[in-house]
């Protein structure tokens, strides 16, 4: 059976990339859903879309023999609203890999960044971009099929994967 790395960017702005050995690579953003927040004030809240991403990761699972590598989320106490969307992001996302029955390594942002992005990128526009540029160099079908991505870091999740711990 066919092998496949999956690289999760954690959370409601992330996306999923998908690299094979047998085929070309995938790519699509996080499928999200707003709606009113459950806070007393009128805003709204930005969350993952279970069904969805879940029927993707099993139409993965059941074509090829899958290991996942997701993004430890962002936890700052001084950023307590992104916080809390990527706890959320979080547990959406670990409910359909154990409903998968996927096994998964975390992976912090610093890891496959400094392996992947040139050294000395500061903040999150200039490490987009990066992400962006290299995931065009590395996988010109996936940039052609998505040409406004804002950036292919799920992608770069899943060559990091491949690349660096295998496990097949």
């Amino acid at each position: 059976m066919a092998k496949a790395w999956i690289g999760i960017d954690n959370g409601v702005t992330g996306s999923v990339g998908v690299i094979y050995d047998d085929r070309p690579a995938e790519y699509f953003a996080m499928p999200t859903k707003t709606e009113q927040s459950y806070t007393k004030t009128a805003q709204n809240v930005t969350r993952i879309r279970v069904p969805d991403l879940q029927r993707e990761i099993v139409r993965i699972k059941d074509s090829a023999v899958t290991i996942v590598a997701l993004e430890r989320p962002y936890v700052n106490p001084t950023g307590i609203k992104a916080t809390l969307s990527a706890i959320r992001a979080l547990e959406a996302t670990l409910i359909v890999l154990e409903a998968a029955g996927l096994s998964f390594v975390y992976v912090d942002s610093r890891q496959w960044t400094k392996y992947l992005l040139p050294l000395g990128l500061k903040g999150t526009p200039e490490l987009k971009k990066a992400s962006l540029d290299i995931g065009r160099r590395l996988y010109p079908q996936v940039a052609a099929e998505h040409p406004k991505a804002k950036d292919f870091d799920g992608l770069l999740i899943a060559h990091w994967l491949k690349s660096n711990n295998g496990f097949f």
